[in-house]
C-alpha cells in the first residue's frame, strides 16, 4: 500500500488523530508535547502515530494536507492544524467542542 494511502486510512479510521514526535505519554519535541497535552485536557481518547518510528511517514506527511510541520492533529478526517492553531482552540474551548463531537459522531456509528 502506498504511504499515502496508509496516511489517508488512518485519518479517516479514527476520529482524533495526532501525528507527532514521540507519544503521548513521551513526547519528543516541544510542539508534540504541547499540542498532545490540549488534546487529553480535552478528555477525549485520541489516536497517535509517533512519525519518528515511520520514516515514510515522516518524509510524505508534509504532502498529504499540504501542512509542513509536526505535529498535526486531525479531526472527525480533517487537519485541525499544528500546535499552535490547536493550542489557540484549546484556549477558546472549541478544540473540546471539535474533539467531543467528533468521539460522540464515531460512537455512533
Amino acid at each position: 500500500m502506498d504511504v499515502l494511502e496508509r496516511i489517508d486510512q488512518q485519518v479517516k479510521g479514527n476520529p482524533i488523530l495526532i501525528f507527532m514526535k514521540g507519544t503521548p505519554q513521551f513526547p519528543q519535541c516541544g510542539f508534540s508535547m504541547r499540542a498532545a497535552s490540549a488534546l487529553k485536557e480535552c478528555g477525549v481518547p485520541f489516536a497517535y502515530v509517533n512519525v519518528l518510528q515511520d520514516m515514510e511517514i515522516f518524509e510524505n506527511l508534509p504532502r498529504y494536507a499540504d501542512w509542513p510541520t509536526f505535529p498535526q492533529i486531525y479531526i472527525d478526517g480533517e487537519l485541525v492544524g499544528g500546535c499552535d492553531i490547536t493550542l489557540e482552540l484549546h484556549a477558546t474551548g472549541e478544540l473540546k467542542t471539535l474533539a467531543e463531537s467528533a468521539a460522540a459522531k464515531a460512537a455512533a456509528a
